[in-house]
């Protein structure tokens, strides 16, 4: 069976999907276990003390297994060091060896940890974004190739107990897969499947996938068609959530808890993983919340009506219509209102970059106009509403009023039902205009709706940044090089930049970025224009006025 063929079925609406349980070490993923919160190292491996104080500042945040990279046997070696060191301080935490490009790498660290990630995009496979065709024996004979790469860690891994993630990047697929299927969520299916067939082949199912992207709606598109795909096949292995280079502050957030609630809220998922530029000690509160959400919802037996395109987007078709001064629905960008005496002076309420649009008025008038879903949870209602228009044809624009006055404090609790309520509608296609009402102030409220809008990839209201959290194989200090970035190019309205610290997701990842700025070599930087390499080995404390000579040679720089 190919992802091509999936995409006929809808997702089912369930409490929670049951899931095969996969041993890692001592601590169960999927089945009837709790979703389990991990995160990821960003010290150097072979710095054993720094890794081992990383690792043990984690778990007591609340890690339940944590990721350390391995891009050499040298790294590998070094992880069974770190265990050690772990054990003698009482600290057995299961580890993940996370592994790109090299399969030696990858067979020397499972003598060392409980489960070993792979990514099928470059396990076998070094990216040359090269364009040809395969004959189906060419085809044939790659598949085989993986085959002979990938028999033996799987071999081995079940001898010594090990699980295996088959984690696949959005941008990281193989040249292969991106000539057969496109920079697509169909072909990163695929591109697991294929690493699937050859460790069942070896009678080895101790199997976790994850699909990932930057972008949280091709990340959801993902998921589900890998749902689909397993539940086709009979094998519901279990899944790890994550939006991938989510960034930092507010926007990465949301990012992750649109990309991760809404699988959640769907009942998709079994371990989560929130992607920061941040310390990775701030992941695992994000990711706690994420948890304590969505099994506070399956507890008490919520479901959401499944999405009408769960693998594709499609924007509801909507008819144009006048309200006060404003266009509202068929072709017109999703509009940013408030309701009429939620705040006193509305018109007034947002500042240069969060206009308010329009002033909501819940009348007859209004309705007459518009449907006007007003409710707490809006997923739900939203999906069922355009399920009921759908079939009776009727096409006038949805108004999504998310009532979020119970809440009293502007935290992660609240920040993760603003993006599944409102922003799980918008990556459906549903919604052409968003009004949030609240206790908070109208400013903050409109700032929070406009960046679920560029969130949903649906609006484009300020620089938008693609940043990785960091790893081992990190070429520099990300936090706070992204912080400087940020400072000079924060003002960029509509811009993408990639912050990478290094080449392994860097070109593929920040594919839809305008500008990159990636990791070359320890004190050099490399940047690119979307995927093409423009500039090699610039000296890290040039590099930022380099990017922005870039930008402004490609037309894309205002002052400030």
């Amino acid at each position: 069976m190919s992802a091509a063929d999936c995409g006929a079925s809808l997702v089912k609406a369930e409490i929670r999907r049951k899931s095969r349980s996969v041993q890692v070490g001592s601590l169960p993923i999927g089945g009837e276990a709790p979703l389990r919160i991990q995160s990821m190292t960003t010290t150097q491996t072979q710095d054993v003390a720094a890794t081992v104080r990383q690792v043990e500042a984690l778990v007591k945040a609340g890690c339940d297994l944590v990721r350390i990279t391995a891009q050499t046997t040298t790294e590998a070696k070094a992880l069974g060091v770190i265990k050690a060191e772990l054990l003698k301080q009482d600290v057995s935490v299961p580890l993940v060896a996370d592994i790109h490009f090299n399969p030696k790498a990858a067979l020397d660290s499972a003598e060392h940890v409980e489960k070993v990630r792979i990514n099928p995009g470059n396990f076998s496979d070094s990216k040359q974004f090269a364009r040809r065709e395969y004959s189906p024996q060419e085809y044939q004979e790659e598949l085989l190739r993986i085959a002979r790469n990938f028999t033996p860690l799987v071999e081995r891994c079940k001898a010594l107990g090990r699980a295996i993630r088959i984690g696949t990047n959005h941008g990281s697929l193989s040249d292969r897969i991106m000539n057969q299927y496109g920079d697509t969520p169909a072909g990163m299916v695929e591109s697991a499947l294929e690493y699937m067939r050859v460790a069942e082949s070896s009678e080895f199912r101790q199997i976790i996938f994850s699909m990932k992207a930057s972008n949280p709606v091709v990340m959801l598109h993902a998921n589900r068609l890998l749902v689909d795909a397993l539940e086709k096949h009979g094998v519901p292995y279990p899944l790890h959530l994550g939006v991938t280079e989510a960034g930092e502050g507010q926007d990465a957030r949301l990012k992750s808890a649109l990309g991760i609630g809404v699988l959640l809220a769907e009942g998709i998922g079994d371990t989560i993983r929130v992607s920061l530029t941040e310390d990775p000690v701030q992941e695992v509160p994000v990711a706690s919340a994420l948890a304590r959400w969505a099994q506070g919802r399956w507890d008490s037996g919520k479901t959401v009506a499944p999405p009408l395109h769960p693998f594709a987007w499609e924007r509801r078709l909507s008819v144009p219509t006048l309200y006060e001064t404003v266009v509202i629905g068929g072709e017109e960008p999703v509009k940013v209102g408030l309701m009429r005496g939620d705040t006193p002076h509305p018109r007034q309420a947002g500042g240069r970059d969060t206009p308010c649009e329009f002033v909501l008025e819940d009348n007859e008038n209004a309705r007459s106009k518009f449907h006007i879903l007003q409710a707490e949870e809006l997923l739900d209602e939203g999906r069922r509403l355009a399920q009921r228009l759908q079939e009776i044809q009727d096409r006038r624009p949805i108004v999504l009023v998310w009532d979020a006055r119970r809440f009293e404090r502007e935290d992660l609790a609240f920040l993760i039902e603003a993006a599944v309520q409102v922003g799980g509608l918008l990556v459906d296609g549903i919604g052409d205009a968003v009004v949030i009402r609240s206790r908070f102030p109208a400013q903050r409220i409109l700032t929070l709706t406009y960046d679920l809008l560029q969130a949903a990839r649906l609006r484009s209201v300020k620089t938008e940044y693609i940043a990785c959290p960091g790893c081992g194989r990190t070429l520099f200090d990300l936090e706070p090089v992204t912080q400087r970035i940020k400072s000079k190019t924060g003002h960029l309205k509509g811009v993408k930049i990639a912050i990478m610290g290094c080449i392994v997701n860097g070109p593929g990842e920040m594919a839809d970025a305008d500008f990159g700025y990636v990791g070359g070599s320890p004190g050099t930087v490399n940047l690119y224009v979307g995927k093409e390499l423009v500039e090699r080995g610039i000296l890290s404390e040039q590099a930022d006025e380099r990017l922005i000579s870039l930008i402004k040679a490609h037309g894309k720089w205002v002052d400030p």
